[in-house]
Parts: structure tokens; C-alpha cells; sequence
């Protein structure tokens, strides 16, 4: 049994041109094995928690459909304990949304210790013992593999976990709150590029590596703004094999929010490996309804052989924002061969609208990025780093350790960290190997169980993205709003009035989608000409419009819903959503069949020279010239490097 609300809204105009349009709010208890569309009004969804778009989406589509003499009736109308603005009691305590109010708020505390690592590259000398044991790893692996099943050891580990690493990126979000405020849609993407570029600048000292999540673990905090609002961020690690991490931020009341999964890959290419994270984080400006998808550069170590053990970051990401047409293109260059400390940690990109480039990015992500306009010629400063960048930098404050839940990063890695801060590397593969053997033992457990790990925050939609499951993607309402705060790994939002409704999940990122598959779905199970009946009963606080029907005694109960509905214009309605369907479905395939061909057309060499290089080419397809360069290329680049080392020995 599970406690449902639904929600139906009628949009501003509607009331006048269509009075007997039903607002419903109600409360009421339903069950997952309830497939009855009897049960459901003809304007309601199935009952999807608080679902407002979904249901606003649905009466725009029904409008045109209702009955043309309803227009002129008058509208029959019972208010129930809801009061106007005018006629609310002032002092009446701020109520929290949603049905948590039992939640009690968790506490935090400040936590203000920070490691910076030095500016440029960021290299790392390895002891004689610790150089054993990378020849160890290196021995069971081979180029191309994949590295996460490897156990790597403590000594290159950094104390704290993925998961807590991943919030980096956000004590500047203060900057994402200035371009919430921001009018020009240009001046917007340069703060969030801004914003952007101040994720990486914090690292560790010397080469370190975050801890590998365990199934199931959790991390949360936030950061305190001037303006007093706060930035919550929530992450649970939701797969282990593929490893994927889920997080959550938000700041309704400065107006963002941001999801995101992150497949992590690493590959081994001899002397060196590349960390490669998958996904692309969305960014939702609240108030202006528009998303910003951004993509992450990999990490590149070399050195593991020989050469100075050393990170950078290389690749193209992409910032876009599909509602303005902006588009940010951003590059990390690696150091090149001969290159010196100038050419060390170098991002160069554009920002265009369309095919023209508005200005152009060059710089250092640790150091200093300026930012040149193509058509002035202007060159401002986009981002630097210095005492003063690292002196706004906001307070993060984070659940204390006594208060932390099992499965909570700080507590869960708490004995491994505190044997790498005594440098004991003994205990803290001790501690460590405790944690992948429990893990491997539940494994084993949901193996012959034959049951899988189901994530307690973040669901999966049917797009492939994990979302949050608590997620509130409505503007700040300064008259209803008081404040958020976070309860169990919830974040929940303090109301004054528990009128507004809350849209949780998927639907809230496609309601429209969501509202003609639903729709098209409940019209099919539903006998042909057969309307269905209104919601049941209102409770507490409703406001209930109902028609006035002659042929019916129930149009005059109070607590009636729009018993009248034309069943001709339901089955166009249902017709309608078929066709789109079946147009998108079309669609989809010619779009499908188009990737493959061009898949096809970069794979495969051309036609003209193809029978006269097959004999040419090796087993795995490489021409025997290139490799004959490769080997040349490679010879010459040992004895210089050798050269080299000899005279600056």
C-alpha cells in the first residue's frame, strides 16, 4: 500500500473560457497491482507522485477537446479549507513539502581542511620499495586493459573517496548563482565556463588516486553561500561492475540544480594510463528553464616506467546549452615532448553561437585563462588562481564522523585513512582488503540469491540516466518557500503552505513524453466510449470545481469531480498520440539507420585504393610503411631521451 498524491491544476485562462474545469487536490491510498482505469479521473494521470507537468501537460492537450456549451454554465464551485493569501493567518508556522515531516534535519558541522598541491605540473618521486610495487602491477597487466579490477596500492591512494573528490567542482558555486541572475545569455555561458574551469585547480600533493566507492556508498554536504542560501550535494555509488557514480546538487533558491552519472575507465598503454570518466553532467538554470551539458576531460599519468612519475589532464569537452544555441568548446593540451613549464597544463577553446566564435579561451586551468572577444578584439580576465580565488572559496560543512551513517565515505574509509596518515602502508592494505573482501562476499550473496543491488537515492529512467530520486526542479517561490534542508540523504524544502505541489524523478526532466505515453497508454486499456470516472474523495484542504450536469444528481456533491467528458473527443485525442508515436518511431529507425552507415563510411577505406593496398597492409590492418615509421620514429626518440638523460645526468 502506498501513499499517493495527485494534483490537478488548471492553467491560467482556462477558468474563464472553460469553468467547469476541475481543481483537485487530494489524498489517497492506492496499490501497485491497481490496473483499473476505472479508478482514475479522464484528466488525471495514474497517480504519479505530486506529477504537476505531467497533469498541466495533459489539460493543454485536452482543452480544445471539451464540451463547447460548458463554456456558457456557470461554474459550480465548493471551497474546503483553502484559504486566499489575503485570508491566511499570517503566523502560521512554516510546514515541510512532501510527506516527510517526521524527517528530522541532519546536522553539520564546518570542515575547513584543505590540501592544495603546487601550481604546474604535478609530478611525484617514488621510493625504491614503492618502485617494486608498481613492477608488480605492471606484470599483470597489458596495454589497452582495463584497469579497475586491478588492486593498486595504498601508497599512491589519496584519503578520501571518489565520491567526496567528485564535490571539488563546486566551491565556487557561487558563480553559478551570479549567472542565474544574469541576463545576457553570453555573459551567462562565460560564468559557467568560469565556473567550470575553477574545478581543477585543488590537488592533491603528488600524484594520488581517490578510493574505488563501494556498492552502496553514500556521501553528502554542502556549502554555506553569503547570501545565506546553501548548494546540497548527494552521491551514492549505484554500480560496481560497471563502476558509476550518481550525484546530485542543488540550489533552488539560487535557482540550479545539477545531476550527473559518472562511468570511470582507466586503460594501461605501458609507460603510461588514462583515467576516462563517461557521462555528461546537466546543469538546470531553474528560473529560466535552461540546461547545460558539460563533459569531463581524462586524466593522463605518465612516467610508470621511466621518466618522472606525472598527471595531467587532456581532451575535448563540450559545454552547450540547447535553449540558447551557445556552445563552449574547450581543449587540454598535454605537455608536450619537448615542451616546457609554459606548456604544462595548458586549455585553450571557443564560445560559439552556431558556426560563429564569439570569443576565444586560452590560458592554464591552474593558473590564469583569459578570455578575447573575436569581434573587439578585448581580452579580459575569464579566471586566475591566487591567495585571493582560494580566499572565497565557500565553507564546506559535513555530517561529523560520530553522526555518519556505515555506508557514509568518511566513516566507511575511516581506519584505511588514519593508517595512511601514520604512513603505516601495512595496516591501510590491511583495512583496505577488509572492505573488497566484505564486498566480494556480498556479491557472492546476491549471486545465489540471483538478486541484484538496488540503489536507495538514485533511480534509473528509461533515457539510461540515473536521477535522483527526491529531486525539485521548481523555481524558488520567495512567498512560499522558507529554506532547504536535508534529512536522511533527502533534500526537502521548508514551505509556508503545503499547497504547492512536488515533482520527484524522471518525469519532471520529460513531462510531455511522459504525459502523451501515459495517456495513450490509459485510453488503450480502457473500454472504447467508456469515460473514466472522477478521482475519488478530496481530503483536508481541496478546492473542487464541478460541472453542472442535468443529467446526473452527483454534479451538485461538493465533493464531485468532472463527471462530463466526450468519449468522441477522447478516442481523436488517444488517435492523435498513436500517430505521434508511430511518426517518432519512424524517425528513430531512419536516424538509427543513418549512424550505422555513417559508422560504416569512417571504418572502412575507400573503394578506389582498397585493392591495391590489401596487399600492402599487415593482419590487424596497418600498412607495412606506417609501422616501418613507427619503429623508426621510436628508435630516434629512445636515443634522443637517452641523449638527453645522459648530459643533464
Amino acid at each position: 500500500m502506498v501513499q499517493n498524491s495527485c494534483f490537478l491544476y488548471s492553467p491560467p485562462g482556462i477558468g474563464s473560457q472553460y469553468p467547469n474545469v476541475s481543481i483537485i487536490r487530494s489524498t489517497h491510498m492506492i496499490t501497485h497491482s491497481a490496473t483499473d482505469p476505472s479508478q482514475y479521473s479522464a484528466f488525471e494521470p495514474e497517480c504519479q507522485v505530486e506529477n504537476y507537468p505531467l497533469i498541466f501537460a495533459r489539460l493543454r492537450l485536452l482543452e480544445k477537446y471539451l464540451d463547447a456549451d460548458s463554456q456558457n454554465e456557470a461554474p459550480n464551485a465548493v471551497m474546503s479549507g483553502l484559504e486566499s493569501e489575503s485570508e491566511s493567518d499570517p503566523a502560521e508556522p512554516a510546514q515541510d513539502d512532501g510527506v516527510e515531516q517526521q524527517c528530522e534535519e541532519t546536522t553539520y558541522v564546518p570542515f575547513t581542511e584543505e590540501e592544495f598541491g603546487e601550481q604546474g605540473e604535478q609530478v611525484e618521486e617514488l621510493a625504491d620499495e614503492n618502485k617494486s610495487l608498481i613492477w608488480c602491477i605492471v606484470k599483470q597487466v597489458r596495454p589497452g586493459m582495463d584497469l579497475s579490477k586491478v588492486v593498486l596500492p595504498t601508497f599512491i591512494l589519496e584519503p578520501r573517496s571518489f565520491l567526496d573528490k567528485l564535490s571539488d567542482s563546486y566551491y565556487h558555486a557561487d558563480l553559478l548563482s551570479k549567472a542565474v541572475q544574469e541576463d545576457d545569455a553570453f555573459t551567462r555561458m562565460k560564468l559557467v565556463v568560469q565556473w567550470y574551469l575553477s574545478s581543477f585547480y585543488k590537488k592533491p600533493k603528488g600524484l594520488k588516486k581517490p578510493y574505488n566507492p563501494i556498492l552502496g556508498e553514500r556521501f553528502r554536504c554542502y556549502w554555506q553561500h553569503p547570501s545565506g542560501s546553501r548548494t546540497f550535494y548527494i552521491a551514492e555509488q549505484v554500480s560496481h561492475h560497471p563502476p558509476v557514480s550518481a550525484f546530485y546538487v542543488t540550489n533552488r533558491e539560487d535557482g540550479f540544480s545539477i545531476t550527473c552519472s559518472i562511468l570511470a575507465k582507466s586503460k594501461f598503454y605501458g609507460n603510461s594510463t588514462s583515467a576516462v570518466l563517461e557521462g555528461a553532467a546537466t546543469m538546470t538554470l531553474l528560473p529560466r528553464g535552461e540546461c547545460y551539458t558539460a563533459t569531463s576531460p581524462y586524466a593522463h599519468c605518465k612516467g610508470i616506467l621511466m621518466g618522472t612519475l606525472s598527471m595531467e589532464l587532456g581532451g575535448k569537452i563540450n559545454i552547450e546549452c540547447e535553449n540558447t544555441g551557445y556552445r563552449t568548446e574547450l581543449e587540454f593540451k598535454l605537455k608536450p615532448f619537448l615542451g616546457g613549464a609554459d606548456a604544462t597544463n595548458v586549455v585553450v577553446g571557443k564560445i560559439k553561437l552556431g558556426k560563429e566564435t564569439l570569443a576565444t579561451i586560452n590560458g592554464h586551468w591552474d593558473k590564469e585563462c583569459r578570455v578575447k572577444d573575436s569581434k573587439t578584439g578585448e581580452e579580459t580576465l575569464l579566471f586566475r588562481v591566487d591567495a585571493e580565488t582560494r580566499s572565497k572559496r565557500l565553507t564546506r560543512h559535513m555530517v561529523p564522523l560520530e553522526s555518519q551513517d556505515p555506508n557514509e565515505s568518511q566513516r566507511l574509509w575511516q581506519h584505511v585513512s588514519d593508517a595512511i596518515a601514520r604512513e603505516d602502508q601495512v595496516a591501510a592494505t590491511e583495512e583496505k582488503t577488509v572492505l573488497e573482501e566484505r564486498q566480494r562476499a556480498d556479491a557472492k550473496e546476491r549471486a545465489s540469491t540471483e538478486s541484484t543491488h538496488m540503489p536507495e537515492l538514485f533511480e534509473l529512467d528509461s533515457y539510461g540516466q540515473w536521477l535522483y530520486k527526491y529531486a525539485d526542479l521548481r523555481p524558488w517561490d520567495s512567498r512560499n518557500d522558507v529554506r532547504q534542508y536535508e534529512c536522511q540523504f533527502k533534500v526537502l524544502t521548508q514551505t509556508r503552505h503545503k499547497s504547492v505541489p512536488i515533482v520527484h524523478g524522471a518525469e519532471m526532466i520529460h513531462p510531455l513524453r511522459s504525459s502523451l505515453e501515459t495517456l495513450s497508454r490509459t485510453q488503450r486499456q480502457s473500454p472504447a466510449g467508456q469515460a473514466i470516472p472522477a478521482v475519488s474523495k478530496a481530503k483536508n484542504k481541496s478546492l473542487v470545481l464541478a460541472p453542472r450536469d442535468t443529467n446526473s444528481d452527483s454534479s451538485q456533491s461538493p465533493q464531485g469531480a468532472v463527471k462530463r467528458s466526450s468519449s468522441s473527443a477522447i478516442k481523436q485525442l488517444a488517435l492523435a498520440v498513436d500517430q505521434v508515436n508511430r511518426v517518432l518511431e519512424l524517425h528513430t529507425r531512419q536516424l538509427n539507420e543513418i549512424s550505422q552507415r555513417l559508422e560504416r563510411m569512417q571504418y572502412s577505406p575507400p573503394s578506389s585504393s582498397l585493392s591495391v593496398q590489401s596487399h600492402h597492409l599487415l593482419g590487424g590492418g596497418v600498412s607495412q610503411s606506417t609501422v616501418f615509421k613507427s619503429l623508426i620514429y621510436a628508435l630516434i626518440g629512445l636515443t634522443f631521451s637517452l641523449i638527453l638523460r645522459w648530459l643533464f645526468k
